[in-house]
């Protein structure tokens, strides 16, 4: 049997579901895309390699997650307001 190798993680988390990708494909998956010469898996792991686990990248500001090349102010604000829309989730389930 073949095993199916995925251009972007997107194709595997709709193929496969959401438990078979990484932190670092799923975080790829909400920056949509790279820049010139970087994908966004790249930029998304290096991320991880530097910061830890998704855990470890809420609460960061935008200039710290800026200082990863490829992530700039668009996708850091993407990625900021979505570790926000986590944290009013789990502070709205604490409450429950």
């Amino acid at each position: 049997m073949n095993k199916i190798t995925w251009q972007h993680p997107g194709g595997k988390f709709r193929r496969l579901g959401s438990h078979s990708c990484s932190e670092s494909e799923l975080i790829a998956i909400i920056l949509g895309s790279g820049t010139k010469g970087k994908s966004a898996v790249k930029i998304s792991q290096e991320l991880i390699d530097k910061y830890g686990t998704i855990n470890d990248l809420v609460g960061l500001s935008l200039k710290d997650l800026m200082k990863i090349k490829g992530l700039k102010e668009v996708k850091a604000t993407k990625l900021a307001a979505l570790f926000e829309v986590a944290n009013r989730i789990i502070k709205g389930l604490e409450r429950k």
